[in-house]
């Protein structure tokens, strides 16, 4: 019936919230499924139903974070003139939603590749996040905007890791209460100069 239907969307819309929270405020690793379910008012079994396990809810996570993005980034992209504007704009689109969601920032920034013995974990959303990063530098350098004698993946990770090293600093520095080192105009200055850089 509609009422099942409902309380099952709650109850998982509120152990998604809930991960969110504690997953950036104590790191995946530290929150325990218990936690997850208490602040959820609800119970592991029902996470365990909905997500499989603590990792699964990760997942789940990352995924609507994604993809709440992947729209914005479409339209953003489409009207690009070349690779390299794509990228500017596709960093302008995390600056803002990160600039409005600071637990996502964070889940995005620390747990998004995940350590696991010999394995690194990669989300689906980061995965797909990556690809598409390569896809436009591969598109730069096929329209003249990058530099065709870098290699496409040592740019992807320069790119990555510059726009990550900004936010990161930003956010460690307001969970700290330490003044924010740079605004987000800044953020997006010192990444433009530095793809600009990597034009012909």
């Amino acid at each position: 019936s509609g009422v099942d239907l409902d309380n099952t969307q709650t109850s998982r819309s509120r152990l998604m919230a809930a991960g969110k929270m504690l997953f950036s405020r104590n790191g995946y690793e530290q929150t325990a499924t218990s936690a997850i379910a208490r602040e959820a008012g609800t119970s592991e079994s029902q996470l365990v139903r909905y997500f499989g396990g603590k990792s699964g809810l990760l997942e789940a996570i990352f995924n609507e974070t994604w993809s709440g993005f992947s729209d914005a980034i479409s339209a953003q992209i489409a009207g690009a003139a070349h690779g390299r504007e794509a990228i500017l704009r596709l960093l302008s689109v995390f600056v803002a939603a990160f600039g409005s969601d600071h637990d996502a920032a964070f889940i995005f920034l620390f747990e998004g590749r995940r350590v696991r013995g010999n394995d690194v974990i990669l989300s689906d959303g980061f995965r797909h996040f990556t690809e598409l990063l390569h896809q436009l530098i591969q598109r730069g350098q096929n329209d003249g905007s990058f530099r065709s004698d870098l290699d496409p993946a040592a740019i992807c990770s320069a790119t990555l890791g510059c726009a990550e090293g900004m936010i990161r600093d930003a956010l460690i520095a307001e969970r700290t209460n330490k003044p924010k080192p740079f605004d987000n105009a800044t953020v997006r200055n010192v990444f433009a100069a530095m793809v600009g850089g990597l034009a012909p």
